[in-house]
């Protein structure tokens, strides 16, 4: 099979285990349950992957570091958010309010030493460098003077090169940092008393949830490091709307005869309408 089609086939794998996890928040809100479901999927996927390209030769550097940078990363790095997750929230103390304010900050003090003990590397993942890439991306292939995992000789050699597993860390601990985040926010919410919306949203329901969609596709929350499901949720909380079964909606919306961003041209049909009119005056 060549590397194009795996390629391919990879994308739609990954967007079927989103969708699966989306689905997964929508069925239970017990972070634990969550973590747990969520794990057996990631897992069912990468096994998947592993399958696909443990035996595969790639016809270029450029397609393996492609691959290893790139398409694997952020299936390992679902595994590591969600085995995260159901760590500190199945040992979450049974206290108070500021006891686990303490407990959400201090895995927040575990994030930013793991980023001081990764500095140099995390520097080259940030600014989008890729003069090594041919060394740490390719299997088989690193550099000793790098700073390697402990367990790196313990790895399948099919399935890893030196730095693949790094850039999955990097992207599960910035989704990791948002999580806390906002647990420390709802924290401070139950605290002071929940502070309702000015925003309402007035329009229809499913442009919101067309709106949102183009969005999220668009890495525009986060810088992608969030699910669809999490976004939904802080978009209702913010508009003081319910959504309801958005992943029926987005399926109507992706199959409906006058094509899929009707309420997005609206919104720039509008908005150029309007410009014209304020030139005009």
């Amino acid at each position: 099979m060549v590397t194009k089609t795996i390629f391919r086939k990879i994308t739609q794998l990954h967007d079927e285990l989103e969708l699966k996890i989306n689905e997964v928040y929508d069925d239970d809100e017990d972070m634990v349950k969550v973590a747990e479901k969520s794990l057996l999927h990631i897992d069912e996927s990468i096994r998947t992957l592993k399958e696909m390209i443990s035996s595969h030769q790639f016809e270029t550097v450029a397609e393996e570091v492609q691959f290893f940078k790139k398409l694997k990363p952020p299936f390992i790095a679902k595994f590591i958010y969600y085995s995260k997750i159901l760590e500190v929230e199945s040992h979450k103390p049974n206290a108070g309010i500021k006891v686990l304010k303490k407990y959400y900050e201090a895995e927040q003090e575990k994030l930013k030493l793991f980023y001081s003990e990764q500095s140099e590397f995390y520097s080259y993942y940030r600014r989008e460098a890729t003069y090594l890439d041919h060394k740490i991306f390719v299997r088989n292939s690193y550099d000793l003077k790098m700073k390697l995992s402990f367990g790196f000789y313990n790895f399948d050699s099919n399935f890893t090169t030196s730095h693949d597993h790094m850039i999955a860390r990097f992207i599960a601990n910035q989704q990791y940092d948002q999580y806390l985040k906002r647990q420390i926010e709802n924290i401070a919410d139950n605290t002071n008393g929940k502070i309702q919306s000015p925003l309402v949203w007035s329009s229809s329901k499913v442009g919101l949830i067309e709106l949102v969609y183009a969005l999220y596709h668009m890495r525009c929350f986060n810088g992608g490091n969030i699910e669809l499901s999490e976004v939904i949720k802080n978009v209702e909380k913010t508009l003081d709307t319910d959504l309801g079964n958005f992943h029926k909606t987005i399926f109507e919306i992706r199959n409906r005869k006058q094509g899929p961003t009707k309420f997005l041209n609206l919104v720039s049909d509008n908005l150029n309408q309007h410009f014209q009119n304020t030139e005009e005056e």
